[in-house]
């Protein structure tokens, strides 16, 4: 009897301990040319995981618990670097770069130059071109402790994509034993360039295969979005947002009016816009807070970032994602922190241009707690 009264107590003992915080590395196969990818697996001491992969520095797997410590993987991915060399796919959990989202008529003008960058996206180009920064292989560094890290590095060259002046870029990602993903966005410049660095996460607090987000609540701090042309561009045009689809001041579920009329929402059938966060920009503060009710998972954003661009996945097509899951419209969320995009060309926004001399440097933090 002592013997098994002893296991028991072992094992309640083995159960009660916190996670090992850790990080792994392991491959994540390798690309057509033949380079080789890595996956990076950090683990804090609460048991949450992130994984990384040196392509596209894309965030492959999130799992967080539920109110009742379930983990679930809440973030859309692939099984293996394959996935990624699909067309259309390799943005899912990137960094996006040099400059993320749309620039209109694949042009900008900088220091009385106009340069001439790939249209890949109705007459405009979106993340960075033909190869964005999410189809390069990022160089990588593990940090081990309470909170891992993993440090990824790109070096652009000049004349990238069209785009000017060879820029050096850090990303950190840090799972912290406060359970939060932080992404530390760093980069410098030889020449004037414009740049515009974001993580295209895509969201479903229910978990992965959890089905539609339409029912999971959204608040945004915001009182504007930037108004957009019909090739989702935007125009200069600030418009408030209350008593409009776009009014997230309070929590509201997403699918609450992704069905309505208004053009702005009807051309994409869903979200895709760039709300404009309240607070001084440079400072971290609460952009963003989305609870799934069934679960009780509660996201939280927090940016140094001007605004944030939200994206419900409204592409009217399905692809097998991990394990097989299919993909389907609107069964995520993208909370995309960044300056609005077209921003080179509208010289009343804030500016997006990096001189040599000067760093770049913003702050995103994507902070996971439960509802009671």
């Amino acid at each position: 009897m002592r013997t098994i009264a002893t296991a028991f107590m072992s094992a309640c003992l083995f159960f009660a301990l916190p996670a090992q915080a850790k990080i792994e590395k392991s491959s994540f196969g390798e690309t057509p040319d033949h380079r080789k990818v890595n996956l990076y697996t950090l683990t804090n001491t609460h048991g949450l995981v992130a994984r990384i992969s040196t392509y596209g520095g894309s965030v492959v797997g999130l799992e967080v618990p539920d109110r009742n410590g379930k983990m679930a993987d809440i973030v859309r991915g692939f099984d293996s670097v394959s996935g990624y060399l699909v067309p259309g796919n390799s943005n899912i959990g990137a960094l996006m770069g040099r400059y993320a989202n749309r620039i209109k008529g694949a042009q900008f003008t900088l220091e009385g130059k106009t340069y001439h960058l790939a249209v890949n996206s109705e007459g405009n180009t979106i993340h960075g071109g033909l190869t964005g920064f999410d189809k390069r292989i990022w160089s990588a560094a593990a940090h081990d402790g309470a909170s891992p890290s993993l440090v990824l590095t790109y070096i652009s060259p000049d004349g990238e994509e069209n785009y000017p002046g060879t820029l050096k870029v850090t990303v950190t990602y840090t799972l912290t034993a406060e359970n939060s993903l932080s992404i530390d966005y760093r980069a410098t410049t030889d020449r004037p360039t414009v740049l515009n660095l974001t993580n295209h996460s895509y969201f479903n607090l229910k978990g992965h295969a959890g089905g539609d987000v339409l029912q999971q609540r959204l608040q945004i701090f915001a009182d504007t979005i930037t108004h957009r042309d019909p090739d989702g561009t935007a125009n200069g045009k600030l418009v408030s947002v209350k008593g409009t689809d776009f009014d997230f001041t309070k929590p509201t579920p997403i699918g609450t009016h992704i069905d309505d009329s208004d053009p702005q929402i009807a051309n994409p059938h869903g979200y895709d816009h760039f709300f404009l966060i309240k607070g001084k920009a440079g400072t971290l503060r609460l952009g963003a807070r989305v609870e799934e009710p069934t679960s009780g998972r509660v996201l939280e954003m927090l940016t140094t970032q001007p605004g944030v661009q939200l994206y419900t996945a409204n592409a009217a097509i399905q692809f097998p994602g991990k394990g097989g899951v299919q993909y389907l419209p609107h069964t995520a969320f993208c909370l995309e922190t960044q300056h609005s995009n077209n921003s080179p060309n509208i010289p009343d926004f804030p500016s997006t241009e990096l001189k040599p001399g000067e760093q770049f440097h913003e702050v995103t933090v994507f902070r996971f707690t439960t509802l009671k």
